[in-house]
């Protein structure tokens, strides 16, 4: 694939390595502008009418993705990569959710009363929705760039966006072995869409994923559960565990998103899942972020356990320290980048490493 990031093939063979625990992927989530001429004088969109436009209109979406992406810096590890997220749990719409656009991103919102129906439908306008801006996406992509795959979400948190949180943490109680059956329908769900969704998408057998920008050679996904800070390590073990894993054991490249101080009690039922390749850490809101000394120890703790580490949100002045105290094998480095410069100046610090 001849895309507008000049050292790919460089950083195809860090990604590969990252997932086997080996060596430093170094980038950033999202992108920024370049320096100097762009890779490919691309017209701007209009400005988008209203929120609706901004987030669900898949041509102007399509159109606006590609300019940006003509303009942005894909140094170091960056990837190119048009973000097609639809929300944070976007299979949930799919199931009986809605998607409301914000100024900043989209709400998955449950609808109260509403008949639950845990299946796949190919008319439902929010797979329409899904299917008609990933293909608007891939036909100006021409190989410039990749298409990510949205932030479908799995599991516990998809049943809650449809059904109310309230509901499925009482069904634990009351009816686990229903609530089982359950998100055992929501996994066959998103195997069904993220199936869809990677031949549309696919570059050969590779693909790339809008969150956290992660590619691989082959089927890659992000996987959560964010409930998780709610729950107990026994409860994570039987309505969580078993369908990440076969999600790991049915997707090439997986990376499992843990989110919060308070989800770190689960850490012990991840690592027991072999086929899960890495594990990101996000500490939460008025923590100290994935830089921060605090968290040197977790991230230890993984790659001891046979998993990659995603760092997230690290800032420059952290960058040296870290790979000082964690060490340079199976280390993803999502740096907080303002501009070139400072992808430069990282770029220095990490080869030193390398």
């Amino acid at each position: 694939m001849k895309t507008w990031k000049t050292n790919w093939e460089e950083s195809q063979r860090r990604y590969i390595d990252w997932w086997n625990g080996k060596g430093i992927v170094l980038s950033m989530w999202e992108h920024l502008q370049k320096d100097g001429a762009p890779h490919e004088v691309v017209p701007p969109p209009a400005l988008a009418r209203d929120l609706h436009q901004l987030w669900f209109d898949p041509k102007w979406r399509a159109e606006n993705l590609h300019y940006q992406l003509s303009r942005s810096s894909f140094k170091a590890d960056i990837l190119p990569v048009a973000n097609t997220h639809l929300g944070p749990g976007s299979l949930a719409a799919m199931m009986g959710a809605v998607l409301d656009g914000g100024e900043d991103t989209i709400w998955i919102k449950h609808v109260e009363g509403k008949e639950l129906n845990l299946t796949f439908n190919e008319n439902d306008p929010y797979w329409k929705l899904h299917e008609d801006l990933l293909k608007a996406c891939k036909a100006n992509s021409a190989n410039r760039y990749y298409v990510g795959c949205p932030d479908l979400v799995e599991g516990l948190d998809v049943l809650a966006s449809i059904r109310g949180t309230s509901e499925v943490m009482m069904d634990m109680i009351m009816d686990p072995d229903g609530l089982e059956q359950q998100l055992q329908q929501v996994n066959d769900v998103y195997f069904e869409v993220f199936d869809r969704i990677y031949n549309i998408i696919r570059e050969g057998d590779e693909m790339a994923f809008c969150y956290f920008s992660i590619w691989g050679p082959g089927k890659v996904s992000k996987l959560q559960c964010d409930l998780s800070i709610m729950i107990s390590e026994e409860d994570f073990r039987r309505f969580v565990q078993p369908y990440i894993w076969e999600q790991c054991r049915k997707i090439d490249y997986t990376l499992y998103h843990l989110d919060g101080v308070d989800a770190q009690r689960h850490l012990d039922a991840l690592l027991e899942i072999d086929e899960l390749n890495a594990i990101q850490w996000t500490p939460g809101v008025g923590q100290p972020q994935g830089g921060d000394p605090s968290w040197y120890n977790l991230y230890k703790r993984i790659l001891a356990g046979g998993k990659s580490v995603m760092a997230n949100w690290v800032t420059l002045d952290e960058l040296e320290p870290l790979l000082d105290n964690v060490g340079n094998q199976g280390l993803h480095i999502n740096v907080d980048f303002k501009s070139e410069k400072d992808i430069d100046t990282a770029l220095k610090i990490v080869e030193k490493y390398r």
